[in-house]
């Protein structure tokens, strides 16, 4: 068994970002070493979340006038694919709590970001979210004192080890956007993730019952389900896109970091290769330069698309619809483009270690089943489609959780 208390607890003092990514290395080095156990055992990964909240990442995108770390989204988001070089399922997680936690700048006044941003920096809370729009509703109701919420939503990343979450109910008709304590009663979370993938990453099905709803816990005021969001509002769509990208990417780096080694210490030369060390193999030599050269574009096109996003998000509520589309677009260009290369290398690294890589104790597989997993949280082709509108029409994309 793995010791998850393995992974150091780290108290900070105030960062730069170079102190922020030597700490991500630190927990992605321990990540990496247990793996395939951790991979192995599954389960609810409160030991790699509060390493991160030691660490003080959970906190590194809020203001510094509120004691958080003021890190702008290019760098938050190198923080994830760090983080997933070792365990793609925390990585997963670092990200989504950052564009949870986000929300509250860009869609509530002043004052209640203002608000659930102390709260969440001085108590160091972990921001999930239930919101799946592809399952029925939550209802909320009204009652004696507030509202009660009900409903049961499939899918809930994070479900077991948030401490608020983001929730969208129906309340006559008329949409309600929550930020709920998942400490209250009529909260349930099940234990019933049991993909091939993400193993780590505590997605299963959540229940609320008779939940106690508040006024204080809105929000933004109750509105009409075709009513059209301000464009800021709608940022989360990019920004999780991006936090995609950058998992896919960190978990191939991660992949090909650990196909590195196993070639210079493990595998064998072929008998015909005519060289002592497969890590002097033509053909190896050639596979692991194609990789890392596509490895890297996929980066750079990451890294461009963030900044396109970051430049678009300074505007504030200033920023058009238009804008916010073109600056969508670019996240969604490297979305499709790291889908490829994640699932090529994660898959095809085995090409080059050898027949003896695929043994089940070092659970390289973890790679690509992580991958493989998360890519059909929504179908590449239409993000590929809603690129080609663009580039082809001049068509930004409808607004939606997933565009």
């Amino acid at each position: 068994m793995s010791d998850r208390s393995s992974l150091k607890l780290i108290h900070p003092a105030p960062a730069t970002y170079a102190d922020f990514a030597a700490r991500a290395i630190a927990i992605a080095t321990e990540l990496a070493r247990t793996g395939a156990e951790r991979d192995r055992e599954a389960g609810v990964p409160k030991a790699e979340i509060d390493a991160l909240r030691q660490a003080g990442l959970l906190t590194a995108l809020h203001p510094k006038e509120i004691g958080g770390g003021g890190l702008n989204w290019a760098e938050g988001l190198r923080l994830v694919r760090i983080i997933s070089r070792g365990e793609s399922s925390i990585g997963q997680l670092l990200g989504y709590h950052y564009v949870n936690a986000y929300v509250p700048y860009i869609a509530a006044d002043e004052a209640t970001a203002h608000t659930l941003g102390v709260e969440t920096v001085e108590q160091g809370h972990y921001w999930g979210a239930v919101v799946n729009p592809r399952d029925a509703g939550l209802t909320l109701t009204r009652a004696e004192g507030g509202y009660r919420l009900n409903g049961r939503k499939t899918f809930s990343t994070a479900a077991r080890i948030s401490d608020r979450i983001n929730v969208i109910a129906l309340l006559d008709n008329e949409v309600a956007s929550l930020v709920l304590p998942t400490d209250r009663d009529g909260y349930f979370p099940a234990d019933d993730w049991d993909n091939i993938g993400q193993r780590l990453s505590d997605s299963g099905s959540v229940e609320f019952r008779d939940y106690i709803v508040t006024e204080a816990d809105f929000l933004v005021p109750l509105a009409a389900p075709d009513a059209p969001l301000p464009p800021l509002a709608t940022f989360n769509t990019p920004l999780i896109q991006l936090v995609f990208v950058n998992f896919y990417l960190g978990t191939a780096e991660g992949a090909l970091a650990q196909a590195l080694d196993y070639v210079r210490t493990t595998t064998k030369p072929w008998e015909t290769s005519g060289v002592s060390r497969a890590a002097d193999d033509p053909y190896i030599l050639e596979r692991f330069g194609e990789f890392s050269a596509t490895l890297k574009a996929s980066v750079a096109l990451a890294e461009n698309a963030t900044l396109s996003v970051q430049a678009a998000l300074a505007k504030g509520h200033s920023v058009t619809a238009q804008e916010r589309g073109e600056a969508a677009i670019e996240a969604y260009h490297a979305k499709v483009h790291a889908t490829h290369v994640a699932l090529e290398i994660t898959a095809r690294i085995f090409e080059l270690m050898g027949a003896r890589a695929t043994a089940a104790r070092y659970g390289f597989d973890r790679f690509w089943r992580n991958v493989r997993t998360h890519t059909l949280h929504d179908p590449v082709f239409y993000k590929a489609r809603e690129v080609g509108n663009f580039v082809l029409n001049g068509e930004i994309p409808t607004v939606s959780l997933y565009s």
